[in-house]
């Protein structure tokens, strides 16, 4: 019978100036399994898994696409989905 992973929900809040840098932390810290930046009404902007090995050049539109969100919108909330092992 397989292993269920186990994995555990966060969420953070913050202003969209500060919305790339955390991202950026969050994915260097390498436990990270899924990311879902929404807006302060709750809506999803955007959202993205994040698989083991997922580092530079691979990364680097979806870091440019955070870029861009961060720079329009006021205040977000992220979802992290962490993996527990």
């Amino acid at each position: 019978m397989p292993k269920k992973a186990k994995t555990a929900e966060e969420t953070i809040k913050v202003t969209g100036e500060n919305l790339l840098k955390t991202v950026k932390d969050l994915v260097a810290q390498g436990n990270v399994r899924h990311i879902t930046i929404k807006d302060k009404d709750g809506k999803i902007v955007m959202e993205f898994p994040l698989t083991i090995g997922v580092v530079g050049a691979v990364f680097l539109p979806v870091l440019a696409a955070v870029g861009a969100i961060a720079a329009l919108i006021g205040e977000c909330t992220i979802s992290v989905i962490r993996s527990k092992e």
